[in-house]
């Protein structure tokens, strides 16, 4: 279905119903996942999305230069400030607390959402159920590969009396030939009542979907006195 400068009711009715079925669909994805932006926020989107190019398109009839104007409107003008309003949506879903940076996800779907919304406002209907299906697919398929890709992570480890028994250097190679990565970071001096602790980067290599790092952890207990063990987040999400 292509744009007509006359859209009748029925035309209207079924443009707007696709949009909301569009995002319902993605916005159950992300409220399942627990999400900032879920069900209702992707649906009040895409419906918003979809009534702007519905508006332009009937002003579109309206619009041309005559003889008696002032001057000539340019009606796509709405949509585009639809989708330029949606990136300061989409950047407040963005949130930094350290390394960690989450919700670009949540942003970048909000603002396919919105141009998914304004394809079923303009009429163009296949493009619009296409492009939504394509959203989901990402969400969902590409996740699932995503969880199983290797990449790196790392952990804060803090060990108690090295300086009494094993070495830096033995912590070093311990780790390294069981197949993991270690860098010195500081050591606290101790007292009486507490012994001397230092604390280690230690990185290795594992998809999302292996889970916590269990043979690491049974590693270190058994060969060191381990006092905390802090894994390090990092990344977009």
């Amino acid at each position: 279905m292509d744009m007509t400068l006359h859209p009748g009711w029925w035309d209207i009715a079924l443009r707007l119903a696709l949009a909301v079925a569009a995002g319902a669909a993605v916005g159950l994805n992300r409220e399942a996942g627990g999400h900032s932006a879920g069900f209702r926020t992707t649906v009040l989107v895409t419906l918003a999305a979809s009534l702007a190019m519905i508006q332009a398109n009937i002003l579109l009839a309206v619009a041309g230069k005559t003889p008696g104007s002032f001057g000539n409107m340019d009606y796509m003008r709405l949509p585009l400030g639809i989708l330029t309003g949606m990136g300061f949506i989409g950047g407040g879903a963005i949130l930094k607390r350290g390394n960690l940076v989450s919700g670009v996800t949540t942003a970048a779907t909000l603002w396919s959402m919105t141009v998914v919304g304004l394809c079923f406002g303009g009429g163009q209907l296949i493009l619009g159920c296409v492009g939504t299906a394509l959203i989901l697919s990402v969400l969902v398929g590409v996740k699932w590969i995503d969880l199983r890709v290797r990449r790196e992570h790392h952990a804060h480890v803090e060990v108690a009396g090295l300086s009494d028994g094993p070495s830096i250097c033995d912590f070093h190679s311990v780790l390294a030939a069981a197949g993991y990565r270690s860098n010195f970071l500081r050591k606290t001096r101790g007292s009486e009542q507490e012994p001397e602790l230092t604390v280690f980067d230690v990185k290795w290599d594992q998809p999302e979907a292996a889970g916590p790092p269990i043979e690491l952890l049974n590693l270190l207990h058994r060969t060191y006195d381990l006092r905390s063990f802090e894994v390090i987040a990092e990344g977009m999400h």
